[in-house]
């Protein structure tokens, strides 16, 4: 299943007018699962917190989480981290547009990237699957940290997390270099690169894979069948949007044996 193509659509749309784009960031934030899930550590984390904030998103894509952290306190300090030259520059311009100074975007590739001790926070959201050289990566997120500081990413597990359930599978996202984590696996791997420290938990348990299907596989499926489908999506959401909320809230809100998604958070 292709992503981008579909990403790059709804740019299209959403970057025409700022007031759309943060509609955008509004839709992403109640649809997407793991926002729910990564918006309650962040603001866990930032109940016991200052002012003098350096924040990494590292892998920051349409720039919707470094909006919320600039959103939380105007003094703290985003960095936001992609590849993508054009989402780069992209959310620059929108950052400039809404007048919103607390946070920057680089390009910038993570297996290269270090600033030594700077920041407080590193976020990393649906990155780590993209990656191959994975503890690299955690190497030098661990290195441009403060002692002390906590890194959260939210990754799909080994337990389906690419729609995958058997080994002659393949992975629904192409963009995806493994099928999910598993926890022993991350923990493994996060201290190999120097945290001192680990806390892994499920997502998208027994009601967030319903939620997930609603909210995003259904609908990706049809629009790549077709692009005619983006009228029919506001109607498709009418009829799912209390459904998917329900369920969301149900998996936010619980504990899970099993589950397709990893929260993971781990300190230095």
């Amino acid at each position: 299943m292709q992503y981008d193509p579909i990403k790059r659509s709804l740019g299209k749309v959403f970057n025409k007018r700022p007031f759309l784009r943060i509609l955008f960031y509004k839709m992403l934030d109640v649809l997407l699962l793991r926002a729910w899930h990564v918006k309650k550590e962040i603001r866990k984390w930032a109940a016991i917190k200052g002012d003098d904030i350096n924040i990494l998103d590292a892998g920051s894509g349409f720039g919707q989480y470094s909006y919320f952290l600039s959103s939380i306190n105007e003094k703290w300090r985003i960095t936001g981290l992609d590849v993508k030259e054009e989402q780069i520059a992209d959310c620059n311009r929108f950052f400039k547009q809404i007048n919103r100074r607390n946070a920057n975007f680089r390009v910038a590739d993570l297996t290269k990237f270090i600033e030594h001790n700077t920041y407080d926070l590193v976020l990393s959201v649906d990155v780590m699957e993209h990656i191959l050289e994975d503890v690299l990566v955690f190497e030098n997120l661990c290195k441009s940290m403060k002692p002390g500081a906590m890194l959260i990413i939210s990754t799909p597990s080994d337990q389906g997390g690419s729609d995958v359930h058997d080994h002659s599978d393949a992975s629904f996202i192409d963009e995806h270099v493994r099928d999910g984590y598993n926890i022993d696996e991350i923990r493994q791997k996060l201290t190999t690169a120097g945290f001192s420290r680990t806390e892994v938990k499920f997502s998208y348990g027994p009601p967030g894979k319903i939620s997930w299907r609603l909210s995003m596989k259904y609908p990706i499926q049809m629009l790549n069948f077709s692009r005619l489908f983006f009228i029919l999506l506001p109607f498709y959401y009418l009829v799912t949007f209390p459904l998917v909320l329900s369920l969301n809230l149900m998996d936010v809100e619980g504990k899970h044996k099993t589950g397709t998604g990893l929260i993971v958070k781990a300190w230095k």
